[in-house]
C-alpha cells in the first residue's frame, strides 16, 4: 500500500466518523429531544390564592425537565375567567396537562372544552362541574364545608358601574383553608391572596371538558373548603383515571403535600403521551 491511498483511506474513514457523529445526537441534543415531548403543565388557582400558590409544585415539575406555565386566574366568574384560560391555552404550541385547584377547576373544564391540545386535566382538591351546575350546589352537596363563616365581603365596583361583592379569606381562616401549613406560609398567603367574586358560586358551568379528556383527581382527606366527599363524587362521575388521596391533606394540597401533587401530574403526563 503506498503513501497517497494510506492517507486517503485515512481521510475516507474520518469523513464516516464525522458524518456518523453529526447524525447521532449527542448527550445535549438527546436531552433536549426528550424535553420537546414534554408536555407544557399549566397550572391554575383558585380563590384566596395567586398563582404563586404553585410554586413547590412547579419546582418539583421543573426539576423533572417539563415546561411549566401558573396562569394567573382573574377570579371575576366563570364568564370572564373561562375565557380568558382558554386565550392562554391557545397561545401555547404542543401538548398540554392542564391543571387547577379549588375554584380553578370550574375554569379549566370550561376553558379546556375544544381545545385539542389540552391532553390531560388534573384536578387538585378542585370542583368538577358538569353543565349546568353551579359552584355553589356543589359545595353543599355535601355537608363539611367551613370556608363560608372566615370569608370577608367588600363591595367593589363593577366596569359597568354596578356593585360586586368580593369575598376574602380573613385572618381567622387558616383552620378552614389551611391547616397543614405552617402560620407564617398562611400569613403570606392570605395577605397575598386574589379575591374572588361571590357571583362565582352562581354562574352555571357551559360545557364540560372532562367527558372527552382524560382526567385525575387528587382528594384532600381533610379539606374543610369542598368536603373530600364531594370530591370523590365528582371525581367518579368524570371516570378519573386515576384517584390519590393524601388523608392528612387541608384544602391547598399543593401547597403542603407538592410532590404527591407533582407526581400525579406527571402520571397524568407521561400517561398521554
Amino acid at each position: 500500500m503506498n503513501a497517497e491511498v494510506s492517507r486517503r483511506q485515512v481521510l475516507a474513514a474520518g469523513v464516516a466518523v464525522a458524518g456518523a457523529a453529526a447524525l447521532t445526537p449527542g448527550p445535549a441534543t438527546a436531552a433536549v429531544n426528550k424535553d420537546k415531548k414534554k408536555p407544557t403543565i399549566v397550572l391554575v388557582h383558585g380563590g384566596y390564592a395567586d398563582s404563586s400558590s404553585w410554586n413547590a409544585t412547579i419546582h418539583h415539575l421543573q426539576s423533572r425537565g417539563y415546561p411549566t406555565v401558573s396562569g394567573s386566574n382573574p377570579l371575576r366568574g366563570l364568564p370572564t375567567d373561562a375565557p380568558y384560560i382558554a386565550s392562554l391555552l391557545d397561545s401555547i404550541s404542543g401538548p398540554v396537562v392542564l391543571v387547577a385547584h379549588s375554584m380553578g377547576g370550574t375554569v379549566i373544564t370550561n376553558a379546556a372544552a375544544g381545545k385539542s391540545n389540552v391532553k390531560a386535566l388534573v384536578y387538585v382538591s378542585a370542583f368538577v362541574p358538569d353543565v349546568g351546575e353551579t359552584q355553589g350546589e356543589l359545595i353543599t352537596k355535601f355537608p363539611g364545608s367551613e370556608v363560608e363563616a372566615v370569608s370577608v365581603g367588600v363591595p367593589y365596583t363593577k366596569p359597568d358601574g354596578t356593585t360586586g361583592t368580593d369575598l376574602y379569606l380573613s385572618k381567622d381562616g387558616q383552620a378552614a383553608f389551611a391547616a397543614d401549613i405552617p402560620a407564617a406560609t398562611f400569613r403570606v398567603l392570605q395577605a397575598t391572596q386574589r379575591p374572588f367574586d361571590a357571583d362565582s358560586f352562581i354562574h352555571p358551568t357551559t360545557a364540560a371538558a372532562w367527558r372527552s379528556i382524560p382526567t385525575w383527581g387528587l382528594v384532600a382527606g381533610r379539606d374543610k373548603a369542598i368536603p373530600p366527599a364531594c370530591q370523590r363524587w365528582m371525581y367518579a362521575r368524570a371516570g378519573a383515571r386515576k384517584v390519590v388521596e393524601i388523608p392528612t391533606s387541608s384544602h391547598v394540597a399543593m401547597i403542603s403535600h407538592p410532590k404527591a401533587v407533582a407526581d400525579l401530574i406527571e402520571d397524568a403526563a407521561q400517561a398521554t403521551r
